[in-house]
Parts: C-alpha cells; sequence; structure tokens
C-alpha cells in the first residue's frame, strides 16, 4: 500500500529549528536524510514555508480566485512530504513515529483507482 506522511510544524518549531546551532541544525538533517534513505520510500520532497504560497479557490459560480497565502488556516504549515510504499497503515505509522524532525506527521493512504 501507498501512503503519503505529510510534514508539518508550528511557529514554535521553525523557532526551535532557527535557534539550533549549526551543528545542531546539521546532525537533525544528517538523521533525516538517513530516515530518506529508507528504501520503502518512493519520493518525497521539503517544501517553501506557506507564507510562499499563492492560493486558487473557486467561488460558488465556478470562478477562480486568486490569493496570496496558504490554502489552509492554522497554526500548522506543511514543510514536505513523503510517498512510501509498506504493507499497512501499521508499518506506515512505524515510519512516521520515527520521523525525526518531529512535530506532526500526518498518515494518509494513496488513493488509486
Amino acid at each position: 500500500m501507498k501512503y503519503v506522511l505529510l510534514f508539518c510544524g508550528t511557529a514554535d518549531d521553525v523557532r526551535r529549528y532557527e535557534q539550533m546551532s549549526d551543528a545542531e541544525r546539521g546532525a537533525q538533517l544528517a538523521r533525516v536524510g538517513a530516515w530518506f534513505a529508507d528504501g520503502r520510500i518512493r519520493g518525497g520532497q521539503r517544501l517553501a514555508p506557506g507564507s510562499t504560497a499563492t492560493t486558487v479557490r473557486f467561488g460558488a459560480d465556478g470562478d477562480p480566485l486568486v490569493t496570496d497565502g496558504p490554502f489552509i488556516e492554522g497554526n500548522e504549515d506543511i514543510g514536505g512530504w513523503a510517498i512510501i510504499e509498506v504493507a499497512d497503515l501499521d508499518e506506515a505509522l512505524h515510519m512516521a513515529k520515527a520521523w525525526p524532525a518531529r512535530g506532526v506527521v500526518e498518515v494518509r493512504p494513496v488513493q488509486e483507482d
């Protein structure tokens, strides 16, 4: 089964990352790199902050409206994603629990129809 892991963080997570020393940041990025080296990962990417987003919403009349900013309101921002291929949800959750950067990891099955 394929799942998408969405890596989310709060403003506090961003501040904590920015306050790390270069050595601490390098060590964390090395742990993240090792996590991504897992053979079950089929793709993924780090995203620019939500503040750089441009959003297209469709009104009731179907007309698109383009606005600056993230597509969702909330305290968390999606910082990246990974597609994993595993046997089941338990294995996907095991991988999500091992995410070294912490924060929030949302696990969603890929709908293949």
